[in-house]
């Protein structure tokens, strides 16, 4: 019996050593390289140069990670208590963005938020921007016609929020909804308050969830490079991007781009053991 098993699980061990372990490898080879096949820790002090594209992707991926949980767990809350017909149909919606390409997504937000795309044209028709330039004339400022909200930050994190925030409802969901009720109604019995009953046991029962939903949204945040690349105009790089250009742009330099992507896997994959650590804390303390 135990060598069928062993049998059956002959393709998937080779899928993995084939498409994850074999790539890790060549990574951590290119990283501590060089060119001419020596080994070297150049490749990770030259990346120095590059701290304030680093400083911008973490920064703006915990923005985008704390605008999602803000967002998403009243959402994910609000669809629980609700009957199971709203709940299916809330759950639909959810999802159905997933179901378009991410590249067609992104785009769509090119379209809302460049200079003469749909919200601009809105601003216009309904004078929102001649009264800002009224206002603005007032402090001696140069009168606009438009708003710049493409190639902005705030741009790649409206991306972020928008393509990742199903990441963040559906986990807590899942939690909040398997959720024992007799424990509530435990507590209520006892005498707390709505606002105790949901500090005291259902956000702590619900932890689990939120940090499979923060990993879920910061770990894809922190490494994309499309958003960063549409929606910021090529003013806004990030770790994705500079991996990118290492391996293939003009300055073509695989064995950094290499120990940049190291690098990364490394801050990620401590990020979250931290974080798992932390849950199964958070879990200890509710049973005790």
């Amino acid at each position: 019996m135990k060598n069928k098993r062993a049998l059956f699980a002959v393709p998937y061990v080779g899928w993995m050593t084939l498409f994850v372990v074999v790539p890790i490898i060549m990574v951590v080879i290119y990283a501590f390289a060089t060119a001419e096949g020596g080994v070297t820790l150049e490749n990770f002090s030259s990346m120095g140069t590059y701290a304030s594209v680093f400083t911008r992707s973490f920064w703006l991926a915990l923005l985008a990670t704390l605008i999602c949980l803000l967002i998403g767990y009243p959402a994910a809350y609000f669809i629980s208590r609700e009957g199971p017909r709203f709940q299916r149909l809330a759950m639909m919606l959810i999802m159905l963005p997933m179901w378009m390409n991410f590249l067609l997504r992104t785009y769509s937000w090119m379209s809302v938020l460049e200079n003469n795309g749909l919200l601009n044209q809105l601003f216009r028709n309904i004078g929102l921007i001649s009264l800002y330039n009224g206002i603005a004339g007032l402090f001696g400022r140069a009168p606009v016609d438009h708003f710049q909200m493409i190639g902005t930050p705030g741009a790649v994190v409206l991306g972020m929020v928008y393509n990742y925030l199903p990441f963040m409802i559906l986990p807590i969901y899942s939690v909040i909804e398997k959720m024992d009720r007799s424990l509530l109604e435990a507590a209520q019995d006892l005498g707390a308050g709505s606002a105790r009953v949901f500090r005291k046991v259902i956000l702590p029962l619900s932890l689990p969830g939120v940090l499979s939903g923060v990993t879920m949204v910061f770990v894809p945040s922190v490494s994309t490079f499309a958003i960063s690349r549409l929606l910021g105009g090529g003013t806004q790089m990030m770790l994705g991007d500079l991996i990118e250009q290492q391996f293939l742009g003009g300055a073509y330099n695989p064995h950094l781009g290499a120990a940049i992507s190291l690098v990364m896997m490394v801050i990620v994959v401590v990020c979250m053991v931290v974080m798992n650590h932390f849950g199964e804390g958070e879990e200890q303390a509710v049973m005790l």
